[in-house]
């Protein structure tokens, strides 16, 4: 064994344990340490024993067992933990030494951090890391963003511990400035949060407008896996409908309805209303969670408030082939909704985004890794300055095919009292995208109105602001004019 390690790690979660091992598989010595130190001697007496690993009691042994520049990854709780981490390693550095965030950090806080570590002589980046458990030991996605002149130190350990596609491309590049890695790695959640909601809403419509049990849907899912819809998370639904309990019934039926969340959902939507970018399925998605979470008020409201009864006389198997025309348009919005927040946010904090390779780095490893993805690679690869998903001649084939379904869909679902608020929040996206006249300029009105907040015309030039005295009461004098 080396004497001294490529790369330390402070965390030894899940997460930790994981990619040491997976780093250590690779051929790099990796030098690791814990907070609570007994885990430490434990990790490598069990799971890490016989291998290149050096075990670390103290943050500045730990320092002191790193190949210079050294490289120090953090995989600990996202908060205060993070900044305590970097306190404490600041003095057993120097400069040109690389501190890593590789936790799910709010990019504020990363931005705030890489300043402060480069104020000091040393190198920062934060990095998101998707995949679960399975994906830290096997091939995740990796994200990593901050110092640029930090990238070639690691690229070598991170892209061969990251997941590889077609051609062996791992997925991992380098995303770019400040916190642009961690923005994207909160933007992929949020995507995430989209494709379990929606999915989820396609199998209470299954269940209980069309009466099909697990097996049935799981036969569904099974189908879908194999197509267009062809991703983890429906492999995952695919296999989870299949899973019975001791009694022989269907697990998934005895799971308490409350959605957990850590906040990354939240992150990106209200980050969302903070750039003026319409992320509606993603924020539905976030409410729905919400929703699901006031299981008390749900239960005494079922008893009170009546809605329609499900009543579905239609064609099952139509249904079904709706609902996956549905499941798929609605997936094309919530990438084209998440893009177009990576491109406003490029534009507010001054990075220059891969988009393509955004795509291709959630290709494999992380969660919402589908084939999907390689086609928006495609639609960058052929035009890096794509507007938005849905102008892409493939996309807008797509969704434009998948509407009649998707409309059935949510057309049935409410009228029988099925809520569906991500796929309708999502055709609503695209009806609202493809209209050349909204009603806003009756809302500007209305502003106008109540308080003298002006408005634009249509038949004089854009930034020519405009006031009218409506109740012959007021004055001239208009509001100041500003955005949000």
């Amino acid at each position: 064994m080396k004497q001294k390690a490529d790369i330390g790690l402070i965390g030894l979660a899940v997460m930790g344990e994981n990619l040491v091992l997976n780093m250590e598989s690779k051929g790099f010595t990796v030098a690791v340490y814990n907070r609570t130190v007994e885990k430490v001697d434990k990790f490598i007496s069990s799971r890490g024993a016989g291998k290149n690993f050096i075990g670390a009691h103290s943050v500045k042994e730990l320092c002191d067992s790193l190949e210079k520049p050294r490289k120090v990854m953090m995989l600990v709780k996202a908060g205060k933990a993070v900044d305590d981490f970097i306190e404490q390693l600041l003095p057993h550095l120097e400069k040109g030494d690389i501190i890593i965030d590789g936790g799910n950090t709010h990019f504020p806080d990363t931005i705030r951090r890489a300043n402060y570590v480069e104020s000091k002589g040393l190198l920062y980046i934060g990095t998101g890391v998707s995949g679960g458990e399975e994906g830290a030991l096997l091939g995740p996605s990796i994200m990593p963003g901050g110092s640029p002149t930090a990238w070639p130190a690691v690229k070598e350990i991170f892209q061969a511990i990251a997941a590889k596609v077609e051609d062996n491309i791992p997925c991992c590049d380098w995303v770019g400035e400040g916190a642009a890695g961690h923005f994207v790695k909160m933007v992929h959640n949020g995507i995430e949060y989209g494709d379990m909601q929606i999915i989820n809403e396609a199998y209470q419509v299954m269940k209980d407008l069309l009466g099909m049990s697990a097996d049935e849907m799981h036969e569904v899912f099974r189908e879908w896996n194999k197509g267009d819809l062809d991703s983890y998370l429906i492999e995952i639904t695919r296999d989870i409908l299949a899973v019975k309990d001791e009694d022989g019934q269907p697990l998934v039926e005895k799971i308490l309805d409350t959605a957990g969340q850590k906040g990354t959902g939240k992150w990106t939507g209200v980050t969302a209303l903070d750039l003026g970018i319409p992320l509606t399925l993603i924020g539905e998605s976030v409410f729905a969670r919400c929703l699901s979470a006031q299981k008390d008020i749900r239960v005494k409201a079922s008893k009170v408030i009546s809605g329609p009864k499900v009543n579905f006389t239609g064609d099952k198997a139509q249904m079904i082939s709706d609902l996956k025309d549905a499941l798929f348009g609605a997936k094309i919005i919530s990438y084209a909704q998440g893009y177009d927040l990576m491109m406003e946010a490029a534009k507010e904090y001054g990075w220059s985004l891969n988009y393509g390779g955004i795509a291709l780095m959630w290709r494999g490893g992380c969660i919402i890794r589908s084939v999907f993805l390689g086609d928006i690679k495609k639609a960058f690869d052929k035009n890096p300055t794509l507007e938005n998903l849905l102008l892409d001649p493939y996309f807008k084939e797509k969704v434009e095919k998948s509407q009649e379904g998707w409309r059935r869909v949510c057309a049935i679902a409410l009228t029988n009292g099925i809520p569906v608020p991500a796929l309708t929040s999502a055709l609503c996206y695209f009806d609202g995208l493809r209209s050349e006249r909204l009603p806003a300029n009756l809302l500007q009105a209305q502003r106008d109105y109540f308080g003298a907040h002006t408005y634009e015309r249509i038949d004089r030039p854009r930034g020519e602001f405009f006031h009218t005295n409506w109740t012959g009461r007021g004055g001239a004098t208009a509001s100041t004019t500003y955005e949000v």
